[in-house]
């Protein structure tokens, strides 16, 4: 256990900097967006650029690993949806609960923690589940959240759905319409492109610049420092701009579901796929459960506030997950490392 927290501990103590740092007014709230912005339009791309380098597509995209994962996440969705609707909670606060219990915090958090936990080989799960959750998981609940406005009493300041414009109730989009135009907004995210980008110069045998790739590497080795400390950061600012007070019993039980259902359903079902023979190793259904034993993505609060969703629900859910944990993926780390299954084939 005591290596595992030798990693762990400097991770979650970075977000907690962050955290303290704006609680204490140290770092402006203004400047919070603009750090956001850094990590998201800058270090992580460059980041994830390096690894799509030196990463194989047919690593990055294992027909096994999505077997695995894709149904998680779908089961994930309909499942804290089911759980958790009801007149308190209406669709599209549903929708936003379930986006963060299938919705690990794999960009700013999870990349770089597996890399260091499990050795540069994790690199190819964690980003395949990335794009899942960008492409798939964010936008179907973006898309059942945008496909049902009813019931919503939560959003206050910023009750901006799709197809609305003028500040008062709009109309329920299609569902084909949502759909697509949260898809179109997952491709504008600059993470899978840089991906994509580092997989295409590696497959056409191009190499960058030295300069250049002196500049790629600087910011690539910014991402994880600056990243957890945004986190902190940006949950705090979730907090103070919440425009509800949640009770425990509505955000409590789906920061539960997300560091013990989703860890528990992607181990379980990876052990299915494993008996029925597909290809995929012990080190790779390690890396998948510890990704999803991750906390809720920080960002969802951003897009609860944008959607007009209870953005204070959501904040408190990536809250309490983050601060749990610590403890649930420390000690499953330990678990899973103690089973021997940590070294790549």
């Amino acid at each position: 256990m005591q290596a595992i927290l030798v990693v762990t501990l400097p991770f979650f103590a970075l977000i907690l900097c962050g955290y303290l740092a704006a609680q204490r007014g140290l770092l402006a709230q203004a400047a919070i967006p603009g750090l956001n912005g850094f990590v998201l339009f800058f270090a992580l791309p460059c980041l994830l650029f390096r690894f799509g380098l030196n990463t194989s597509l047919a690593v990055m995209l294992s027909p096994a690993v999505l077997a695995v994962y894709v149904p998680a996440a779908l089961i994930m969705v309909a499942l804290t949806i089911r759980l958790t609707r009801s007149e308190r909670v209406p669709m599209k606060d549903a929708a936003f609960g379930a986006l963060v219990a299938a919705f690990p915090n794999t960009g700013f958090m999870g990349v770089p923690l597996l890399v260091a936990l499990l050795g540069a080989a994790a690199a190819g799960p964690v980003i395949c589940t990335i794009l899942v959750d960008l492409l798939l998981t964010s936008s179907l609940c973006i898309a059942l959240a945008s496909g049902n406005t009813s019931g919503n009493t939560s959003g206050k300041a910023n009750d901006k759905t799709v197809g609305q414009t003028d500040g008062h109730d709009a109309a329920p989009a299609a569902p084909q319409t949502a759909l697509l135009q949260a898809l179109r907004g997952a491709l504008s995210n600059p993470l899978p492109w840089s991906i994509a980008l580092g997989l295409g110069v590696a497959g056409l045998g191009l190499s960058l610049p030295g300069p250049l790739m002196t500049v790629v590497n600087m910011l690539g080795d910014a991402a994880s420092p600056v990243a957890l400390f945004t986190i902190g950061a940006v949950l705090w600012r979730a907090g103070q701009h919440a425009h509800s007070r949640t009770p425990v019993r509505l955000y409590l039980p789906v920061a539960l579901l997300k560091l013990l259902l989703h860890p528990s359903l992607v181990f379980g079902l990876g052990s299915l796929v494993q008996a029925l023979g597909a290809p995929l190793s012990g080190f790779q259904l390690t890396v998948l459960t510890l990704a999803a034993a991750l906390p809720s993505a920080s960002n969802v609060s951003l897009l609860a506030e944008r959607y007009g969703a209870d953005n204070g629900r959501v904040a408190r859910i990536i809250m309490a997950s983050t601060v749990l944990a610590f403890a649930s993926f420390s000690a499953l780390a330990w678990w899973l490392m103690a089973a021997g299954q940590t070294a790549p084939v």
